[in-house]
């Protein structure tokens, strides 16, 4: 019961979208009409700039923290995994927006520097290599995800930080399948790349 419970907390913390709730607060929009189509704080940098994404990224890393310290709360270390997996389903499929939401790479970062504070730093840093030289968010987010599965493989604690971390990892690859495909066609768009509000 205590585990259902940190779960639906944790979802409800994660549907609270950081990117719709300001791009309609300033510029009464749904930022999902605009860029990408993604509410997440990749597209509002395209949109509307760094300043707001920083506070969408930022908002977004917080719910993750949020999620594994309170699921850690009520039903102790498994509380905090559950929470942090509950907690990146709930920003991606979102009950407030009709389960339509971001991509879950800040909020999994969040989680995970909860958990595993060394393996995020480490994954992080790769994933800014790969998007300062590729120029490409998309590919970092994805090749960061797999560095902290691939560092939990290696350096394996505990079958549920290994599930976490596959789970996790799961989730931003499924949610990057479209990124995916236009990387593969060249399309994809470039960090830097603006898309303005009209």
């Amino acid at each position: 019961m205590k585990i259902a419970l940190a779960a639906i907390l944790a979802y409800l913390i994660g549907s609270f979208n950081s990117a719709y709730f300001f791009t309609n607060f300033i510029k009464k929009t749904d930022i999902r009409k605009y860029g990408s189509g993604n509410a997440g704080a990749t597209n509002v940098m395209r949109v509307l700039g760094f300043k707001v994404a920083f506070f969408v990224f930022l908002s977004d890393v917080l719910k993750g923290v949020l999620a594994v310290l309170l699921g850690r709360l009520i039903a102790g270390n498994i509380g905090g995994y559950v929470g942090g997996i509950a907690v990146v389903v709930g920003h991606n499929w979102p009950v407030f927006l009709g389960f339509k939401g971001g991509k879950g790479v800040a909020t999994s970062f969040g989680a995970i520097m909860t958990i595993s504070p060394v393996i995020a730093v480490l994954s992080l840093i790769i994933g800014i290599a790969v998007i300062s030289i590729s120029k490409y968010v998309s590919l970092g987010s994805i090749i960061g995800a797999f560095t902290f599965l691939i560092f939990n493989i290696i350096y394996y604690s505990s079958l549920n930080m290994l599930i976490f971390a596959i789970l996790l990892t799961a989730m931003v690859v499924f949610q990057h399948r479209a990124n995916i495909k236009r990387l593969l066609n060249g399309t994809e768009s470039k960090f830097g790349q603006k898309t303005n509000i009209k």
